[in-house]
């Protein structure tokens, strides 16, 4: 039995103002229909001894505490650099900007 006519369909798009062939109508009230049996079972099967959960596994934190830790050498990693300026690497400007 269909949950979804195309009689709510042709509604709903007048009220939004979203102008439907009559093949889009079948269609879509076909496509909500598969929507509403698939949330329909679902509802079956939850139970009030079965937890809601938003996810299927628990999700964890992966934060960390910042560390300090070695770094590079600013001079070494300078000296690596086609142009530098200021401590800085220098690469050509790709926008028209000042």
């Amino acid at each position: 039995m269909s949950r979804i006519s195309t009689d709510e369909v042709a509604r709903v798009a007048g009220l939004a103002r979203i102008a439907l062939t009559s093949e889009e109508i079948d269609r879509i009230a076909g496509e909500l229909d598969v929507i509403a049996t698939s949330v329909a079972k679902v509802s079956e099967v939850a139970t009030p001894d079965v937890p809601a959960t938003s996810h299927p596994i628990p999700l964890t934190n992966v934060w960390r505490e910042d560390e300090i830790g070695p770094t590079l050498d600013r001079d070494e990693v300078m000296a690596q650099a086609p142009a530098e300026e200021g401590g800085m690497f220098l690469v050509p400007q790709i926008l028209e900007e000042d």
